[in-house]
């Protein structure tokens, strides 16, 4: 079985954003332990006594607020650099599937719906690809529990039993699974790579995106990507044109990327 970690990042109902991202990334479930144990040693660094209380939020990471609130900049970003570059271990094979929505082009009330199916229409597809290749596997979506929870589990319903727009979902063993992200290092995981993405297209940051982007699903005729963005042509221009970051992120810690390390740049 497959696993897809998501989470969302920018309100659909949010004025105050002009994009909604849902995002995360998939997983086969053998190797669920192996990524979290890669994960724990980061947070160990900021409580060696309780790991387990720190939570890894993009937001708040980014800002500094919250429970980051007095943790040192370099410490912070050298912690997200940390965990997206996961996305590069060969071994766990992680693939990046997200949906980015420019909210002005669509109406309130059918952003999740889109951005829900897109996704999980693309996983579908991949593990649709994995079958034709003898090797057939069933698929969980797994969410932070939210708002969202009862109206995404009525979706899968219809997509899996009625269909959306480019046909049904095949392969999905059960409804969404909904868990507190205090409790799942790979739903914490979720959250900093839907939150990099929407922070690239909302604020033009490119840093994170940058270590995401290599890592989207690629799979079937084309190939297939496993980034469905949908936003308008200004977007495209103003994005295609960004400066190089005056703070650049640093290099990950050589322990979890065999990478030399490099001079810790502030957020």
């Amino acid at each position: 079985m497959h696993l897809l970690y998501l989470d969302e990042s920018g309100h659909s109902h949010d004025p105050s954003s002009e994009f909604f991202v849902l995002a995360g990334f998939s997983i086969f479930e053998r190797q669920t332990h192996w990524l979290e144990a890669q994960i724990d040693p980061v947070a160990a660094r900021f409580s060696s006594t309780n790991p387990r209380d720190i939570e890894f939020h993009g937001n708040p990471m980014r800002s500094g607020n919250g429970a980051w609130k007095g943790v040192p900049p370099n410490d912070r970003v050298q912690a997200v650099v940390d965990i997206l570059s996961l996305l590069a271990d060969k071994q766990l094979q992680l693939k990046v599937y997200a949906c980015v929505l420019e909210k002005k082009l669509f109406s309130p009330n059918e952003i999740l719906a889109r951005s829900f199916e897109e996704v999980a229409s693309c996983f579908d597809g991949y593990l649709k690809t994995l079958y034709k290749k003898k090797n057939p596997q069933r698929g969980l979506v797994i969410l932070d529990k939210s708002s969202y929870e009862e109206r995404i589990q009525t979706l899968s319903h219809v997509f899996k039993h009625v269909g959306h727009a480019n046909g049904q979902l095949r392969n999905f063993a059960e409804v969404p699974l909904f868990l507190d992200s205090k409790a799942s290092r790979l739903i914490q995981m979720a959250d900093l790579i839907a939150y990099w993405i929407f922070r690239h297209y909302q604020s033009g940051d490119q840093r994170g995106y940058n270590l995401i982007k290599p890592y989207f699903a690629r799979y079937g005729v084309g190939p297939v990507s496993g980034l469905r963005c949908h936003v308008t042509q200004e977007t495209d221009t103003r994005l295609a044109s960004l400066p190089l970051p005056t703070h650049p992120f640093p290099m990950a810690t050589p322990k979890l990327i065999s990478t030399k390390p490099d001079q810790i740049s502030m957020f």
